[in-house]
C-alpha cells in the first residue's frame, strides 16, 4: 500500500472517483430515504418516482421529466418518440461515449459522425451543415465532460433545415449555457444517473427532460411495455423503469447538486492555478458557460507514460475516450477509416482525465502537482 504525505496530510491513494466520501457526508439522509422505501415496500413506481420526476424537472427548468433505467435508453426513447427509424440518419459527435451512437443504432437509423472542436472537445459546429442530407432526421448535441455545447450555432443550423435537436446531457447535470440550464434547448434531453455522474444513483438510472407533452407521454409508454394503462398496450415498448430506491436516493442528492458542482468548479480552478506552468494543455472554459466538470481533462503527448507514472504513486486517472467511435469494431459497417476525423483521433492519444469529484482536497491536488513536476523533470517535453 502506497502511503503519501504532503503538508502533513496522509492518504493511501487518490481515487479517480471517490463515492465513499460523498455517502459519508449525507449518510443519515440516504439511509433514512432507503428505509422509507423498504418500510412502504413500494419498489416500482409510486410516490418516490413521481416526487423525483417533479423535482428534477423543476431543477432543470423544464415542464416534464420521465425517469428510465439509463441515459442510453433516455436517448433511444427520444429518437423513437421522433419516429426515427431504419433508413434515417442522425448527426452524432464522434468524440463522445459510444452510448450516444448506440441509441441511434437501436432505432435502426444510421449515426453520421461529426468531428469535434479542438479546444472545447464538443461538436465542431462548422462541420455540422456539410453532413446534412435528405435522410437527416435529427442532430444530437453532447455537453461533453460537463461543458455545454455551442447551442446557438447548433440551433441555427437545425432551424435552417427544420431538424430537431436532442441534447445528450448525461455528463452535464446543472451545466449552464448563457444563463439557461442545459436540457432546455432541444426537443428533449437525456440524463444519466450512473453512480459516478454529478448526480448519481446507487445503480443505473436515467431520465428524459422535455417541454413537449406528447413526447413525455410517449416515453412514459415506451418505458413500460408501450402501455397507456395497465394491460392496454398502444405500441411495442420495453421495461425501462427507474426503481423507487434509486429515486429516493436521487431526491436526497439533488438538494446538494448545485453545491457539489460549485466544489467541482473550485477544484478545477485550483487544478488550473497549480498546473498552469507545466507543459500540459488544461481545460478551456467557454465564455458564457458554466462548466460542471464531470471530468477534468488535460492533454499531453506523454499520456500513457504519465498515467502509468501517477498510478505507481497512488493517483488513479482515466481516458475518455481512447478509441473514437468511428474506429470501433462495433461500427465497422459504416466504412470509416483512420484520418476521417483528425481532431478526435489526435485527442484520443493525448487526453487524460485527472481525479475529479466534489470532495477532492486541495492537498491531493498539491500532491499530484509535485508528482507531475517529477514526471516532467524526467521526461523533458514541451507541447
Amino acid at each position: 500500500m502506497i502511503l503519501l504525505n504532503i503538508n502533513c496530510y496522509k492518504f493511501t491513494q487518490i481515487d479517480f472517483v471517490n463515492l465513499k466520501r460523498q455517502y459519508q457526508a449525507i449518510r443519515s439522509e440516504i439511509d433514512h430515504a432507503i428505509r422509507e422505501v423498504l418500510n412502504t415496500a413500494s419498489f416500482i413506481g409510486g410516490e418516490k418516482i413521481q416526487t423525483f420526476e417533479k423535482e428534477f424537472a423543476k431543477y432543470c427548468g423544464a415542464k416534464y421529466c420521465v425517469t428510465v433505467n439509463s441515459g442510453t435508453d433516455a436517448l433511444k426513447f427520444i429518437c423513437q418518440a421522433l419516429n426515427i427509424q431504419e433508413g434515417d440518419e442522425v448527426l452524432v459527435p464522434v468524440n463522445t461515449f459510444i452510448a450516444t451512437a448506440l441509441a441511434v443504432s437501436m432505432t435502426g437509423a444510421k449515426p453520421v459522425f461529426v468531428d469535434c472542436d479542438e479546444d472545447s472537445y464538443n461538436i465542431d459546429t462548422n462541420s455540422i451543415e456539410p453532413k446534412i442530407t435528405s435522410k437527416t432526421k435529427a442532430i444530437i448535441a453532447v455537453h461533453l465532460y460537463g461543458q455545454p455545447a455551442e447551442m446557438d450555432e447548433i440551433l441555427k443550423v437545425a432551424r435552417k433545415y427544420k431538424l430537431p435537436v436532442i441534447e445528450d446531457a448525461c455528463q452535464a447535470h446543472g451545466a449552464i449555457y448563457k444563463n439557461k440550464k442545459v436540457g432546455n434547448f432541444g426537443i428533449a434531453a437525456a440524463f444519466s444517473f450512473y453512480p459516478g455522474k454529478n448526480l448519481g444513483a446507487y445503480g443505473d438510472g436515467g431520465a428524459v427532460v422535455t417541454n413537449n407533452l406528447k413526447m413525455a407521454e410517449k416515453i412514459k409508454r415506451l418505458r413500460e411495455y408501450g402501455q397507456k394503462e395497465k394491460y392496454v398496450h398502444w405500441e411495442k415498448g420495453t421495461n425501462s423503469r427507474l426503481d423507487a430506491l434509486q429515486a429516493a436516493i436521487l431526491a436526497v442528492k439533488l438538494k446538494y447538486l448545485d453545491e457539489w458542482n460549485k466544489k467541482r468548479r473550485e477544484a478545477a480552478a485550483y487544478y488550473i492555478e497549480q498546473l498552469k506552468d507545466l507543459p500540459i494543455k488544461l481545460p478551456m472554459i467557454e465564455k458564457n458557460h458554466k462548466h460542471v466538470f464531470h471530468l477534468f481533462v488535460i492533454e499531453t503527448d506523454l499520456r500513457n507514460e504519465m498515467m502509468e507514472f501517477l498510478q505507481e504513486r497512488g493517483v488513479f486517472c482515466g481516458i475518455h475516450y481512447p478509441l473514437p467511435i468511428h474506429l470501433q469494431k462495433a461500427y465497422k459497417e459504416l466504412g470509416y477509416k483512420k484520418g476521417d476525423f483528425p481532431i478526435a483521433e489526435k485527442l484520443s492519444k493525448r487526453i487524460l482525465s485527472l481525479p475529479m469529484y466534489a470532495e477532492l482536497k486541495k492537498q491531493e491536488i498539491d500532491y499530484l502537482k509535485v508528482e507531475l513536476k517529477k514526471f516532467f523533470s524526467k521526461n523533458l517535453l514541451k507541447i
